[in-house]
C-alpha cells in the first residue's frame, strides 16, 4: 500500500482528463467518446476496486451477522456465518468459477447483493495482498485476464470512504467538511472517465478505503454537509484538491494544462508559505526524459514509470550532476484547488468550512444539489 503522502500525488494522473471533462471544448477521452458529466447527487456510484493488484483470484466474505447472496447466471448461493461465509472466485477460460464449501458455480459474471436485493456489508480479499470491507452491492467479471470487481455504493458512503482515505490524521472537523464537499462535487460532476463503471478506487479518481465508523470525524463531516456541492456558473464541477501546495496554489495554465469549466484561481496559502514541504530526488538523465518544472504532463510521464515519490510536485529546480539530475522542490501534489495542509491550518485557526472553500475556490457557491439552494 502506498504511504499517505503519495495519495495526493497520484491525483495528478486524473488532472488532464478531469479538466477536459469539465471544459467547454469538445475533447474526447481515450475511448473516443465525449465525457458526459452526470449531475446526480442522490443515488449511488459504481466504483472499480482493487484493480491495482490485477487480481486473478478474489475471496468474497459476508460479515458476521450479515448475509450476501451471490448470483451467477441462473444459480445462486448465500454466504452467511451460520453456514459458509466465504466464496473464492477465479477465472477459467471465458468463465468465472465461484467455489463455496461443496458448491461450485460457473458464469460469465457474478452479482452480490443483500437478501432484499439491496446493499450489504462484505469483505473482498486478494489472497496474500489486501483485504477491504465494503457496504454496497458487488459485480465481478473477467476483464483482460483479470477479475474486475465493481462495488456500487450510496453516494454519501462513497464520500465518507474517500474523506477517510484522503485526509491526514488529526484533521479538524471544519477542514474535513470542506474536503467532503470537494469530494462529493468530484463524484457528482466527474463521471464519464471510465466505460463500465463511474470511478476507480485509486487516486486516478479518488482514493477509497472502508467506510469509516459513524462516530468518526470523517462520518460527522459527511453527515453535516450531506448533499452539498460546489458550483461555478450554476454548474457543479469536479473539484480538485492537493496534499500540500508550495505557498500558492496553481492554475491549469501554470502547469501547461488545458483550461477547465472552473478556472482554479491561484490563491495564497499561508500555512505552506510559512512551512513548505521540501523534498529532493535524484534521477538519471534517461529517466528524467523531458521533465520540466511547472509541466504536469512531463511529471506524469516520469511518475508513471518511476512512482510518485520520484517527482512529488511541479515546483522544483534541476541541477545536473554527472549523468544524473538533482531535483530540489517544495509541495506535495499538483497544487491545484484546495490545499489540505492549508485547510487544516485554517480550521485550526477557527475558519469555517465555508471560509475554507471560498478561499481555495473563489467565485463559487456551496449549493444543496439538486435543490440549487445556496448555503451561507
Amino acid at each position: 500500500m502506498r504511504n499517505r503522502s503519495s495519495h495526493k500525488l497520484a491525483r495528478s494522473l486524473a488532472l488532464l482528463v478531469v479538466l477536459a471533462a469539465n471544459s467547454n471544448s469538445q475533447v474526447s477521452n481515450a475511448h473516443g467518446r465525449e465525457p458526459q458529466p452526470d449531475l446526480r447527487t442522490n443515488g449511488s456510484v459504481a466504483i472499480s476496486v482493487l484493480s491495482l493488484f490485477h487480481p486473478e483470484k478474489i475471496i468474497v466474505t459476508a460479515l458476521a451477522g450479515h448475509a450476501l447472496v451471490l448470483v451467477a447466471g441462473e444459480q445462486s448461493l448465500i454466504l452467511e456465518d451460520s453456514q459458509v461465509s466465504s466464496a473464492r472466485v477465479r477465472i477459467e477460460g471465458a468463465e468465472l468459477v465461484i467455489s463455496s464449501g461443496e458448491q461450485e458455480l460457473r458464469a460469465t459474471n457474478l452479482i452480490g447483493v443483500g437478501r432484499r436485493n439491496d446493499s450489504e456489508d462484505f469483505i473482498l480479499e486478494i489472497p496474500g495482498k489486501i483485504k477491504r470491507r465494503y457496504h454496497g452491492t458487488l459485480a465481478v467479471k473477467s476483464s483482460f485476464g483479470n477479475l474486475l470487481a465493481v462495488v456500487t455504493l450510496d453516494l454519501e458512503t462513497a464520500v465518507a470512504s474517500a474523506v477517510a482515505a484522503e485526509s491526514a490524521p488529526n484533521t479538524p472537523l471544519e477542514a474535513l467538511k470542506a474536503n467532503a464537499i470537494a469530494a462529493r462535487s468530484y463524484f457528482v460532476a466527474g463521471r464519464g472517465r471510465h466505460q463500465s463503471f463511474d470511478f476507480c478506487d485509486t487516486t486516478h479518481c479518488q482514493f477509497l478505503r472502508a467506510p469509516p465508523p459513524p462516530t468518526s470525524l470523517a462520518s460527522q463531516a459527511v453527515q453535516a454537509t450531506q448533499g452539498l456541492v460546489l458550483m461555478y456558473q450554476s454548474r457543479p464541477f469536479a473539484a480538485l484538491y492537493t496534499r500540500s501546495c508550495s505557498g500558492r496554489t496553481r492554475t491549469p495554465a501554470q502547469l501547461s494544462l488545458p483550461s477547465a469549466g472552473y478556472p482554479y484561481y491561484s490563491v495564497d496559502c499561508e500555512r505552506c508559505r510559512q512551512h513548505p514541504v521540501r523534498w529532493s530526488s535524484n534521477l538519471s538523465i534517461g529517466d528524467a526524459g523531458s521533465l520540466r518544472p511547472s509541466d504536469e504532463g512531463t511529471r506524469l510521464a516520469v511518475a508513471r514509470r518511476l512512482g510518485w515519490s520520484a517527482v512529488p510536485s511541479n515546483q522544483f529546480s534541476l541541477a545536473r550532476q554527472g549523468d544524473h539530475l538533482r531535483l530540489a522542490g517544495v509541495g506535495n501534489g499538483h497544487g491545484i484547488g484546495l490545499c489540505q495542509a492549508g485547510a487544516k491550518a485554517m480550521a485550526e485557526s477557527g475558519a469555517s468550512f465555508q471560509q475554507i472553500l471560498q478561499h481555495y475556490y473563489p467565485n463559487t457557491e456551496i449549493v444543496q444539489y439538486p435543490g440549487r439552494n445556496p448555503v451561507d
